[in-house]
């Protein structure tokens, strides 16, 4: 018999192709799309899309498994791995269905709360809002704290702190061992004693976290400074209750009103503080500059100090200017400060022969009397603040490159080169202004943008080249890794002089310490955690800097709430197809709406920063005149229209 044998094996199938997914988190956008920013940066250096259509149900904040669609870079979320949001700031809308708080983020959504878990909260309040479930096509919660009512200026700030989670209240532990820590009797303990030396401080009016006092001498041509910071290490322990608190926090924060502190009163006002005459544990640095103030060693060590006087900038000021009563009064002092004039001087012109990067730009200060009255003055760079940033850029430097010498973790703060698709941008907007910009958007140096600058100086645009130039530029943060600093035209820079209120300085005093006892065992402790610590003081310097513009916005607003129907002289401060941003001469801003512009054609050239007519045309640094017509508390900004007058 013959067998046949036939291939019976089944026709191929299509498949389907395998889907690329990604894990990332959510950032919404108030009109319902959203982006997914990857957790792996490496493999995913773009966000990715997300229409409308393929949210699913997930809010801003949340972890979510997504899929590529292999339309570009859009993406649908197939999955929510975790929930971001806990909880939501907002306004009570009350009904007879409960309560409804509406978001004053729009990119978070309503929370729907129940009668029963409404803390009997009002029409208009603004309260915060705790979730307590996610719901098909809505979220529940319960109110968990009301901040008062709305449009009313603490509540407003209130729930600007609760929406950036923010800190107000030390934990109980936390408190007691500060107020344990504290009661420290001061004593040399094998330290440098320096409380015969003539030490100050300088600070603001209203400060009272003192960090650093300064010494100078003077001799065969040579100036020795010491620059003493608060030894908070001393306090503060690796890993104590105390230290996860600091390091949780970041950094203090400072409204117009209030301070958010690091450490506790007990710590950051009280046994830290540099106060006039009381006895306090120091790192001191000392910096040897010859005539023409170039640095030519330094060393550092532990020390106990007396600070003899507690100065201010405006005294300072004076007596530098010639106020010879105030001179008189402060004679134990008034030589020294002649002294450190000269000194300041000298680095200033070292730093500029750096070519170090001053833009120039001015600042505001917010100030708030007892009765609730706002002032806006413009801040004043004078000779004392300058004076004290040179000394303490000076110090941070010897420091950085003490602790790199030793090869030891350092937390160091890098300010990478502009970035070049910003930079060709800047070079585009300064040839429309006849300003030659000659540099390789690839490779530029920091001498490069202070010449256009020094070129500019005595020009009406001065200041919104350097506005421009800071936007070209990256942020400054801290690594573990030294990339220099562009703006300071710096290879080597740390932050050393403000352990009281920032966690990288303390980070390194703790390093310098360990190198001063030669323990080694600062790679072993820190240097598994520096790069970590980096990415994380980083985040929280954002945030804080985040939330203060957004309170001093605030203030603004409220400052020009009682000024409606009064006109300013303003410059253009941006432009944008929808309408031109001025500021005052006192930073506040405001946007004119185009359509509150004289009636034209206007065409928006981006890179040209210009809305140009037939007729009018606005570009960044123009003169102008506005008058303040509303106030939208919404979007926390004043609205201009162009002044009759």
């Amino acid at each position: 018999m013959t067998y046949k044998y036939y291939n019976r094996a089944k026709k191929p199938t299509k498949r389907t192709a395998r889907r690329t997914t990604v894990v990332g988190t959510v950032q919404a956008n108030e009109r319902g799309f959203a982006f997914i920013i990857p957790e792996d940066r490496q493999k995913y250096p773009n966000d990715f899309f997300v229409p409308r259509s393929s949210v699913c149900g997930a809010y801003h904040g949340d972890r979510v498994l997504a899929e590529l669609t292999g339309k570009g870079d859009e993406a649908r979320i197939i999955k929510i791995l975790t929930r971001g949001l806990k909880r939501i700031i907002g306004t009570a809308e009350i009904s007879r269905r409960g309560v409804l708080v509406r978001p004053d983020n729009l990119k978070h959504p309503e929370v729907r709360i129940p009668p029963a878990l409404a803390l009997n909260a009002k029409n208009g309040d603004k309260v915060v809002a705790q979730i307590t479930a996610h719901k098909k096509g809505f979220i529940t919660g319960k109110i968990s704290e009301i901040l008062g009512e709305s449009g009313n200026l603490e509540a407003e700030e209130l729930s600007l702190i609760r929406s950036y989670g923010l800190e107000e209240q030390f934990p109980p532990e936390v408190l007691k061992e500060a107020d344990k820590v504290s009661r420290d009797f001061v004593s040399a303990d094998g330290r440098e004693d320096l409380r015969d030396k003539l030490i100050f401080t300088i600070d603001g009016i209203d400060t009272r976290d003192i960090d650093d006092g300064i010494s100078l001498e003077y001799a065969d041509g040579k100036y020795t400074l010491g620059v003493h910071i608060a030894d908070v290490s001393r306090y503060v322990k690796f890993r104590s209750e105390l230290d996860k608190n600091a390091y949780s926090r970041g950094t203090s924060v400072y409204f117009p009103d209030r301070v958010l502190p690091m450490l506790p009163k007990a710590l950051s006002n009280g046994a830290c503080s540099l106060n006039e005459g009381e006895d306090r544990y120091a790192l001191s640095c000392f910096m040897t500059f010859d005539k023409n103030g170039k640095r030519l060693n330094y060393r550092l060590c532990e020390s106990v100090i007396k600070s003899r006087r507690k100065l201010s900038y405006p005294v300072v000021t004076a007596i530098l200017q010639g106020d010879k009563e105030l001179a008189e009064q402060y004679s134990d002092v008034a030589q020294s400060l002649y002294l450190m004039e000269k000194l300041c001087v000298l680095l200033e012109a070292q730093r500029d022969k750096a070519g170090e990067v001053n833009l120039g730009l001015t600042e505001a200060k917010i100030y708030v009397d007892e009765d609730g009255n706002i002032s806006i003055p413009v801040a004043e760079r004078t000779v004392s603040e300058r004076l004290i940033e040179q000394f303490m850029i000076s110090a941070n430097e010897a420091v950085a490159e003490f602790i790199t010498a030793h090869r030891a973790p350092c937390l160091y703060r890098i300010h990478e080169s502009p970035d070049p698709e910003k930079a060709v941008a800047l070079t585009e907007f300064l040839k429309a202004l006849g300003i030659n910009a000659d540099f390789d958007p690839d490779d530029i140096k920091p001498a490069q943008f202070r010449d256009i600058l020094k070129n500019a100086e005595d020009k009406p645009y001065y200041g919104i080249v350097g506005k421009v130039m800071l936007r070209s530029m990256q942020k400054a943060k801290y690594s573990d890794k030294n990339a220099g600093h562009f703006g300071l035209a710096s290879g080597c820079y740390c932050h050393f002089t403000s352990p009281i209120r920032r966690y990288p300085d303390l980070f390194v005093h703790r390093v310098i310490k360990d190198i001063l006892h030669k323990a080694n065992k600062a790679n072993a402790i820190y240097g598994g955690v520096a790069a970590e610590a980096g990415e994380h003081c980083s985040e929280r310097e954002r945030t804080a800097d985040e939330a203060e513009r957004k309170v001093d916005d605030l203030y603004k607003l409220a400052y020009m709430s009682e000024r409606l129907g009064e006109s300013f002289d303003a410059t253009v401060s941006g432009v944008t197809a929808f309408g031109i941003f001025c500021e005052l001469d006192n930073t506040i801003e405001g946007l004119l709406p185009v359509e509150d512009l004289p009636p034209d054609s206007y065409v928006f050239y981006e890179n040209r920063f210009l809305l140009k007519g037939a007729r009018h045309s606005y570009k960044l640094g123009d003169a102008i005149r506005v008058t303040a017509a509303a106030c939208d508390l919404n979007k926390i900004k004043t609205i201009f229209t162009v002044a009759e007058d």
